[in-house]
């Protein structure tokens, strides 16, 4: 199996790449391409899938926590 990668875009949606099933809350599943942007902001019409809506409404950049090596 491959790993995927979700990638958290600033000011954007969350950029979905890899092989992954995506399915709703009853167990059915949407149809999604190798390579897909997930909703993040709540103001996508084609939910959950971001249609580009958030521009110039969202503001949200993310950042991981860096991890010191413990010595």
């Amino acid at each position: 199996m491959s790993k995927v990668q979700i990638k958290v875009m600033d000011n954007g949606s969350f950029r979905v790449t890899g092989d992954v099933e995506l399915i709703d809350a009853d167990g059915n599943k949407f149809e999604t391409k190798p390579t897909f942007s997930l909703c993040r902001c709540g103001q996508s019409q084609k939910m959950p899938f971001c249609d580009g809506n958030h521009k110039g409404k969202f503001d949200s950049c993310v950042r991981a926590a860096k991890i010191l090596d413990e010595q």
